[in-house]
């Protein structure tokens, strides 16, 4: 699993409103065990497995779900995020720049919450995830079913208003300008 990304999920994690709004719904210190264990570089991949799970069960409940798409409306909360997953990506600037310009998109936003708040939408997603989880090859074919869905068709869309669908296919050794 990518270090930033558990990163951001720490930034999130420890956010007091955050934690408070799904105390009730979630074992706080199963959470808190699976970062930690995240953080080090040597890690299972039963952990990430576990986190994966955690992840699915939680945005299949509205109240879980309700409380990150809350935190990404956030400008303190999504930028440190956005931050963390751009890190990664120093050698790709025109991608780091689509997906912060993507993320400040209150458009962008609010399809992707049309595509969370849809049952078909997140099954296919986690489909696509649990294919890359186990280095399956498969994820075109849930790519495709994926962007059948008419909440998927219009967030990628506005992704690709910002770029993030060119900059994704450029390779990382492509000298052609980022803007």
């Amino acid at each position: 699993m990518n270090r930033n990304l558990v990163k951001a999920l720490q930034i999130a994690w420890g956010l007091p409103e955050f934690r408070n709004g799904v105390r009730h719904i979630v074992d706080l210190d199963e959470v808190a065990m699976l970062l930690a264990a995240l953080s080090d570089p040597d890690h299972d991949r039963e952990i990430e497995r576990s986190l994966l799970g955690l992840l699915r069960s939680g945005l299949d409940t509205t109240e879980i779900r309700e409380a990150v798409l809350l935190l990404l409306e956030q400008d303190d909360v999504r930028r440190p995020l956005v931050a963390a997953m751009a890190e990664p990506l120093a050698d790709r600037p025109g991608q780091a720049a689509a997906i912060a310009s993507a993320a400040e998109d209150p458009a962008v936003r609010r399809e992707l919450r049309a595509v969370l708040d849809s049952a078909r939408a997140r099954q296919l997603i986690w489909q696509a995830v649990d294919d890359q989880v186990e280095d399956n090859r498969v994820i075109h074919r849930a790519a495709v079913l994926f962007v059948r869905h008419r909440s998927v068709r219009r967030l990628v869309w506005a992704l690709r208003r910002h770029g993030v669908l060119r900059e994704l296919r450029r390779r990382a050794d492509d000298p052609s300008p980022t803007g």
